[in-house]
Order: structure tokens, then sequence, then C-alpha cells
């Protein structure tokens, strides 16, 4: 584990960090608690903190809360609150500030242990728990909530920093025949080819249900973010999986926009998602960008995953289309 030590003392931060070592830890150690606070904040390895109720520069429970805050429901921190003060009040005070355990100061070697391998043990369960809320279980990616979480804060980001963020939305081509003709056993390899190739890329991507996918790229203008889709639909053209004495071919369509300053990550995708439904209409196998040169008729009235605005509304998507030759899937 890597365990952040907090203590005034340097003399018990050396007893302490050498009980620690000596199990195979790595130890960071600080008499400060906002310099211990600020370290957890940039090292996501992180797995635990022990820390004495009387740091420097803010109390031990008040260190307490600000991991609690700084770790949310993304990371899984084990908090250990020393003190050589073990009254009942105090234990209670520490637990309702966020720490995980109380231990005495100094600790017993074997005590500490325990509690240690037991933070290990609820670090393994949080993680897991982490992994399931955010993962597609068939792809490995992203699923709906989580990549509407990491766009959320990619789009903080370019809101800070003034940065260009372009969107993708991608849906495979008539893959309900895909499942009809080779089973849904072949659907699925076609849906974790796809998902592969976008994870190759390394960017925000999301499997936001069925066979459609979304991604984000940060730094990424409009043209930019049309150069990417249309290398992606390239690719997944090409792709061959073979069934037996078949081979399975498939396409699919994109859409693409750009953050425009003052949206929401839902406007943004939602012109993206626009832009794939004018895809699919002009004959799939193709990328269309959000632009000025196309209205998408009845877009409202389709089943579309991704909807800012109620049904009721007017909606015309301006979109334009990189030409391809649209070709059926196997």
């Amino acid at each position: 584990m890597r365990v952040v030590l907090v203590d005034p003392s340097r003399t018990i931060s050396k007893f302490i960090a050498r009980l620690l070592e000596a199990r195979g830890d790595e130890v960071r150690s600080f008499t400060d608690g906002r310099a211990a606070l600020d370290y957890v904040a940039e090292d996501q390895a992180v797995d635990a903190v022990i820390t004495s109720a009387e740091p420097l520069s803010m109390t031990g429970l008040e260190l307490c809360w600000e991991l609690r805050l700084l770790a949310g429901d993304r990371r899984a921190i084990y908090v250990i609150v020393m003190s050589s003060n073990q009254e009942r009040r105090n234990l209670v005070e520490a637990l309702d500030a966020g720490a995980d355990d109380f231990i005495g100061k100094p600790p017993a070697v074997e005590e500490l242990y325990a509690r240690l391998r037991a933070a290990e043990r609820l670090a393994a369960m949080h993680r897991d728990l982490m992994r399931l809320a955010s993962l597609d279980p068939l792809t490995g990616i992203f699923n709906r909530r989580a990549f509407f979480e990491r766009a959320q804060t990619a789009l903080a980001q370019r809101q800070t920093d003034g940065g260009t963020l372009a969107a993708i939305m991608l849906d495979i081509d008539h893959f309900k025949r895909v499942n009809d003709v080779y089973g849904h056993a072949t659907g699925d390899r076609v849906i974790r080819e796809v998902a592969n190739l976008l994870a190759s890329k390394g960017e925000i991507i999301g499997r936001l249900g069925g066979e459609e996918f979304a991604m984000l790229l940060p730094g990424r203008d409009l043209a930019g973010g049309k150069e990417a889709a249309e290398q992606l639909r390239q690719q997944l053209m090409a792709v061959r999986l073979p069934e037996g004495d078949k081979t399975v071919t498939f396409t699919s369509s994109f859409g693409v926009s750009e953050w425009q300053p003052g949206e929401s990550v839902d406007d943004m995708l939602r012109r993206a998602d626009m832009a794939l439904y004018a895809a699919k209409g002009a004959g799939r196998n193709c990328v269309m960008v959000a632009g000025d040169a196309l209205a998408v008729k009845d877009y409202e009235g389709a089943d579309r995953p991704v909807r800012a605005a109620p049904r009721g509304e007017a909606a015309s998507a301006p979109a334009e289309a990189t030409p391809a030759s649209p070709r059926s899937a196997a």
C-alpha cells in the first residue's frame, strides 16, 4: 500500500514509517496536514492516510473531513486517526469527521498491521464496486453514467483553460441484421471490436447503450473531430471477424460536434447525435458534422438516447457530410 503518514513529531513519524516499511508499504511522511492533503490530491495511488489528531496547520479531524471531500465516490482512501488520548468522545469525533479507524499513539505493531490489513480488504472491495458502477460489463469501457461524469469534468477544464473539445457519436449500421444473421454472441463480438478500437485512441469514451458509443476529444476542434471520425469509420469498415466459414463485416455512422461557449455536455452531445441521425438518413457509413448546411427532419420523433431538450421543442440539426460509399453490414 502507499500510505501517507501525518504527525508533527518527526521522531514518531520515523518510528511508524519503519513499521510500515517493514510490512512492505510505501510511506510518504508529513508534519503538516495541509501539505499532506495537497499531496494526496496529486497522487492518485495513495491507499491510506494515518494522521495524528494534532498535525500542523489543521487538526486531524479537519484533515479527515477534507480527505472525505477529496475522495468523493471515486477514490478509496482509508483514514486512520492516531491519538494518545483514547477517550470514547475522541473516538466518536474522529469517526464522525470521516475517519475509518482509530488507533493509539504510538500504535502497537500488531494492532497497526491488523488495521492496515482491514484497510486493504475494504479498499479492494471499494475499487471493485467503483469498477462495476463505472464500466460497461460487455466492453470494459465507461458506461453511460461514468461517461457523462468524465464529460462534465472535461468540459469544466475547457471552460477554465479555453481549449477546444470535439464530440463524436457513432452507431453500428444495421446491427439488428448482424444479430439476426449471426446470433447475439457475434453481435457482442462486434460491439467489443468497436469498443477496443475506440479504447486504443486513449480518449474519453463510453457505450451509451446498445450499439451506440460516444467519444470526447479534448484539444480537437470540429475539423479535428471530423478527421478522427473518418479514420475510425475506415478502420471499422476494414474489420473482418471470422464466423465459421463466413466473415462478418460491418460499417458505422458518425456525428461530430464541437463545444461552444455556454453549452452543456448535453447540448454538445445532442448536436453530435443530430448529426449522427443525419448520417443515418444520408445512407449510413459516413461522417456528418454539426454545421450550417442541413436541417434534420423528425429528429425529435426518433428514439435517440441523447436528448437535452424536451421532445416538444422544434429541432433543426445543422450538419454537413463527409461522403462515403454506403455499404450494408454483412
